[in-house]
């Protein structure tokens, strides 16, 4: 198979939301042939470049797959598939990546704030954060302020994001990032928010950075900030 064909196969089964040849994807006629992880496997294989396989294949599809959630086509659970494809083709690429020397863009904590439990939108952020190029640290869901200040700390991570879902939950960001101007790490470290009943009004009155309504928000907020 011919380098671009195999690239776009990649991108395709990403749209789909297919990990392994099993899976059905969205539309038919995808049942029982190769997904992500047996097509990134074989472009290893052919000898296509780390670098290629993630820029070209698996990140620049998520583009597609923000403009179906946008128009209504996709909704949450079809882009956390993709998303989730993605990170399958990550797990494999990883490794090559660093091999390749291609350096990362910097450490990104994330967490979903003390307690609140919900973790749908902060993984598919953390997923397409690792697609770009960031070293993520998730700290997964209910996180108790002091224990995201210790880990910004730890990684000396220039951007934090923070996630709720509920609104009494919401205000524990405040927590964080009084406790990170009483660590010294708040002029050091961007902070961004996100969840339903957050808002940059809210971002704004908290202290934080940004409000981002979902992940390719924080991938244009990043480049932006850079």
């Amino acid at each position: 198979m011919e380098t671009q064909e195999l690239l776009d196969r990649i991108a395709i089964n990403v749209v789909q939301g297919r990990v392994e040849a099993e899976d059905e994807g969205f539309d038919e006629g995808f049942e029982n042939q190769p997904a992500v992880i047996e097509l990134v496997e074989e472009a290893l294989e052919n000898g296509i470049s780390p670098s290629d396989i993630l820029i070209k294949g698996l990140t620049s599809s998520m583009t597609v797959v923000g403009e179906k959630f946008e128009t209504g086509e996709y909704l949450i659970p079809d882009m956390l598939a993709s998303a989730e494809a993605v990170g399958a083709g990550m797990d494999i690429l990883t490794p090559h990546l660093l091999k390749a020397g291609i350096e990362s863009k910097g450490k990104f904590v994330i967490a979903t704030v003390s307690g609140d439990l919900h973790d749908i939108g902060k993984n598919i952020v953390a997923i397409m954060l690792k697609g770009a190029g960031y070293e993520v640290v998730d700290l997964g869901v209910d996180v108790p302020a002091s224990r995201i200040i210790e880990t910004v700390k730890k990684h000396n991570a220039p951007y934090l994001g923070l996630s709720a879902l509920l609104t009494t939950t919401m205000r524990n960001m405040d927590e964080v990032i009084d406790g990170l101007k009483e660590a010294g790490l708040r002029n050091q470290t961007k902070v961004c928010i996100g969840g339903a009943p957050t808002s940059q009004d809210f971002a704004d009155q908290i202290g934080a950075d940004k409000h981002c309504n979902d992940a390719f928000a924080v991938l244009d907020w990043l480049k932006a900030a850079a």
